[in-house]
């Protein structure tokens, strides 16, 4: 999908959606004030602005940044441009079957995440690459998992 073209409209069409995730993420997902959290695929910045923290989104869509406000940079989920070790909590909401590489996005959330960081990710159901993306997932982290009525939501907490 390209999200450059369809960026008007997003919100008016996943952002009751996106608040029903995030209500139920925030159950089990303790930010503090002081934690830095990285949202990737933010889009227009939904999940980004949720928490009370600290917090930094990255799309690779420009027109989708515009629509959203606070630290947005324009990259990609496999070239993320932080350092080692730089973030508490990592999400990545609805986004991570765009992403061009998932095994090398992986690596770079496992990089720029704490030791201890908490790392929440879902899955489109109905992503022809939800088999293998959930694969990749177990495989890389200790997750557990709740169904959602469109995504299956990853969490180490």
């Amino acid at each position: 999908m390209d999200y450059n073209i369809i960026f008007n409209s997003y919100n008016s069409l996943h952002e009751e959606e996106q608040l029903k995730k995030l209500d139920l993420i925030s159950t089990f997902l303790k930010v503090n004030k002081s934690d830095k959290l990285l949202d990737i695929g933010c889009g227009t910045g939904i999940s980004t602005d949720f928490f009370d923290c600290f917090s930094v989104g990255i799309d690779p869509s420009f027109n989708m940044l515009k629509l959203s406000q606070g630290n947005r940079i324009n990259s990609f989920a496999e070239n993320l441009p932080f350092k080692n070790n730089s973030f508490d909590i990592i999400l990545a909401l609805t986004s991570i079957h765009n992403f061009n590489n998932i095994d090398l996005a992986i690596e770079e959330i496992k990089r720029v995440s704490k030791k201890d960081s908490k790392i929440v990710i879902t899955l489109l159901k109905k992503s022809p690459k939800f088999s293998s993306i959930k694969k990749k997932l177990l495989k890389n982290f200790n997750f557990k998992t709740i169904e959602e009525d469109k995504d299956l939501i990853f969490y180490l907490v």
